[in-house]
C-alpha cells in the first residue's frame, strides 16, 4: 500500500543564483525513526562543504507489522509526507542531485523494497539500500569530515533506531566496519513495553546487547595494535540527548554539542535517572522530544554497555553521520576530494580487488577481460547500450570478478560467481548496485536473463534490467576473448553494420592480434573467432543485431547468421 502519484517537483525561485563554482547536493538518510535532510554548498576549490539546510522528522518507519515484519501502511505513509517535503525542499534550493539512501528498517521489511520501487516511481527518489557494513564506512566518512583524526584512531559509535555501527579507523581509512542488528527503536519494541524500566528487566537488557555487539567489540580488537588508546566518538540522536542533559549541568554550557565530551561516569548518572523517570516527566526535559522520550533509556543502555564493553572512559560527541557520509562519497565519486580522503577514493576499486584477490582470480587475465569490455562500452553507446555512464563501474567490477566462482567449480561457474559476489562484501556499491555487479557477472555465459532466475528477481527496477542485460552482453563478448592463458587479442575495433533504412542491422567486431615475437608465425586469432561463435545467438536475440568477426587477412571470420570464411 504505497499514496497516491504525485507529480515531480520544479526546484521554484528561491533557488537564487549560485557563486561561481559551488554546487549544491541534497543528502537523504531513511532511517529507523526518523528521515533527515541535509541541503549541502559544496565549493570544489576547497574540497569542502558547508551546510545550508538540516533537518529531521519522526516518521517512525521501524514499527512494523509484528506477525509479517512489513513497514506499515501508516509508516509508509508517514514517510511517504515527509520524502515529498524534503524533495521539494531541496529542489527549492537549486540542488543538481539528491543521493538517498535507507537502513535497517527497509533492509529487513519483507515489502522494502516494494516501498523503494515507489518511492522511485512516485516521487522520483533514486533510494540506495545500503549494507550494514557500507552504512559503517557512509558514517565514517560523515565523521572523518567533522572531526581531524591526525595519528590517533577513533572508535566511532553509530546507535541508530534498528542497528549500531562500530567503527575503528584513523584518518587514511576505515580498519573494521561493523554493525549489530540492535538499536533503540529495536528494543523499545521488543523489551519495553513496561516504563519505567524494572530492575530485573535493565539487568536482561543489558546482557542482551553484550551479547548482540560483543562480534563486533572481538572484530575492533583484533584490529587494535599494541598499545593503541582510541578516542571514542558517539554519533546519532541518543549521544546528542545525552550529551545535551549533561551540558544543560555545567556552569558554562557549551555554545554547540559537537566536539563535547561526555564521561562514562556521568553518562552512568544520567541513565540511572532517566530509568527511573515515567515517559511523561522524561517528556518534560528539555533536550528530549516526545518520540525520543520513548526510546532513550534502551538507547542509552547500548551507549553504556559499549563503554564498559570498549573500556571507554567517556565518548565525544560528533554531530555528522551518515547524512553527511552521503554528501562526502558523492563527492569522493565526483573527484572533488583529495588529501587525506584520497584512500576513500579508490574504496571501489580496493574492494573489488580484495573479492577478486579472496577468490584466486588470475588478475592479468582479469584486467584484460575489463580492458576489452571497458573498449566496447566506449564504441558501443547508442549501439548496443544507452548507458549514461554508472553501467560502466559496473562493468568494470563484474569483469574483475567474473570469473571468481571457479575458485567453486569450473562446471557452471558463472552461478558459483554469482554466489560468490552476491554474498561478499563490496564496500562503497548499494545494495543495489551490488546486485547489479553480480547478475552482470552471472549472465556473461549461457543463458539469458530468465524470470525464474533469484539473480533476475533480485534486480527489480526496470532500468537496472535493461543496465544487467547490456552489460553482461559487453562483458561476454569480452570474456570470449579470454580463451588462453596468454592473450592473443591486443584491442578490438567497432562499427555498425548499416540496414536498408539507415538503422543498424549488425555489428562488425575487428580484432586486432597482438604484436609479432620475432621468428614467430602470424598470430592465429581462430580460436577467438570461434570463441565469440557463441555470443552471436544470444547478441541477436538482446538487441536484434547480428555480429560479424573480421581478423587479420587469413584468419578465419565468423559471418552475420553464425557461417564461417577463410
Amino acid at each position: 500500500m504505497v499514496p497516491s502519484p504525485d507529480p515531480p517537483a520544479v526546484a521554484g525561485p528561491e533557488a537564487g543564483e549560485l557563486p561561481a563554482g559551488v554546487r549544491r547536493v541534497a543528502a537523504i538518510d531513511i532511517g529507523t525513526n526518523s528521515i533527515h535532510l541535509l541541503v549541502a554548498a559544496i565549493d570544489p576549490s576547497l574540497h569542502s562543504f558547508s551546510v545550508l539546510v538540516a533537518e529531521k522528522n519522526t516518521t517512525r518507519l521501524g514499527e512494523r507489522d509484528p506477525e509479517t515484519g512489513d513497514l506499515s501502511p501508516e509508516a509508509i505513509e508517514r514517510a511517504f509526507r515527509t520524502l515529498r517535503h524534503c524533495r521539494d525542499l531541496a529542489l527549492s534550493h537549486g540542488v543538481e542531485q539528491i543521493v538517498t539512501a535507507a537502513t535497517s528498517a527497509v533492509r529487513e521489511a519483507p515489502n522494502g523494497r516494494t516501498f523503494l520501487l515507489a518511492l522511485q516511481e512516485q516521487l522520483g527518489l533514486d533510494v540506495d539500500l545500503v549494507s550494514g557494513p557500507e552504512e559503517a564506512r557512509l558514517i565514517y566518512l560523515g565523521v572523518l569530515s567533522g572531526m581531524a583524526f591526525g595519528d590517533q584512531p577513533h572508535l566511532i559509535l553509530d546507535i541508530g533506531g534498528g542497528s549500531t555501527e562500530l567503527i575503528l579507523a584513523d584518518e587514511r581509512d576505515a580498519r573494521a566496519l561493523t554493525s549489530s542488528r540492535i538499536g533503540a527503536v529495536r528494543l523499545q519494541r521488543e523489551f519495553c513495553q513496561q516504563d519505567p524500566l524494572p530492575e530485573g528487566r535493565r539487568t536482561f537488557l543489558s546482557a542482551y546487547i553484550q551479547g548482540a555487539l560483543d562480534p563486533a567489540v572481538a572484530q575492533v580488537r583484533r584490529a587494535l595494535r599494541p598499545g593503541e588508546k582510541p578516542i571514542l566518538v558517539a554519533t546519532s540522536g541518543t549521544a546528542m540527548a545525552i550529551a545535551a542533559l549533561a551540558a544543560e549541568e555545567d556552569s558554562k554550557p557549551p555554545m554547540k554539542l559537537h566536539g563535547y565530551r561526555v564521561s562514562r561516569a556521568r553518562a552512568a548518572q544520567i541513565l540511572d535517572r532517566l530509568v527511573a523517570m515515567t515517559p511523561e516527566q522524561r517528556r518534560a526535559l528539555a533536550p528530549i522530544n516526545d518520540r525520543r522520550a520513548e526510546i532513550i533509556v534502551p538507547g542509552a543502555l547500548i551507549l553504556l554497555t559499549a563503554m564498559e564493553m570498549l573500556q571507554a572512559r567517556g565518548f565525544v560527541v560528533c554531530e555528522r553521520a551518515l547524512r553527511e557520509g552521503l554528501i562526502m562519497d558523492w563527492m569522493l565519486r565526483s573527484g572533488l576530494l583529495d588529501d587525506r580522503f584520497a584512500f576513500q577514493s579508490t574504496i571501489r576499486e580496493r574492494t573489488v580487488r580484495h573479492l577478486a584477490r579472496t577468490y584466486g582470480v588470475d588478475s592479468a587475465r582479469a584486467e584484460q577481460v575489463a580492458a576489452h569490455a571497458l573498449s566496447l562500452y566506449d564504441q558501443t553507446r547508442g549501439l548496443l547500450h544507452h548507458d549514461r555512464g554508472p553501467g560502466r563501474l559496473l562493468l568494470w567490477a563484474a569483469a574483475q570478478l567474473h570469473a571468481c566462482g571457479k575458485h567453486v567449480n569450473v562446471g557452471a561457474y558463472h552461478k558459483h560467481t554469482w554466489y560468490l559476489i552476491r554474498h561478499g562484501e563490496l564496500l562503497g556499491y548499494s545494495q543495489a548496485e551490488h546486485l547489479m555487479v553480480a547478475a552482470i557477472a552471472r549472465y556473461h555465459r549461457r543463458s539469458l536473463p530468465k524470470k525464474r532466475h533469484e539473480s533476475w528477481h533480485l534486480i527489480e527496477s526496470r532500468d537496472d534490467r535493461r543496465t544487467v542485460t547490456s552489460m553482461a552482453l559487453l562483458l561476454r563478448l569480452a570474456a570470449a576473448l579470454d580463451r588462453r592463458p596468454e592473450p592473443m587479442v591486443a584491442g578490438l575495433q567497432v562499427r555498425a553494420i548499416p540496414g536498408p533504412e539507415g538503422t543498424p542491422e549488425g555489428v562488425i567486431l575487428t580484432l586486432q592480434p597482438r604484436p609479432r615475437r620475432p621468428d614467430e608465425p602470424p598470430v592465429d586469432l581462430s580460436l577467438e573467432c570461434w570463441s565469440l561463435r557463441s555470443c552471436a545467438e544470444v547478441m541477436l536475440e538482446a538487441t536484434g543485431l547480428q555480429l560479424r568477426v573480421e581478423g587479420p587477412e587469413g584468419v578465419p571470420v565468423l559471418q552475420a547468421g553464425g557461417s564461417w570464411v577463410g
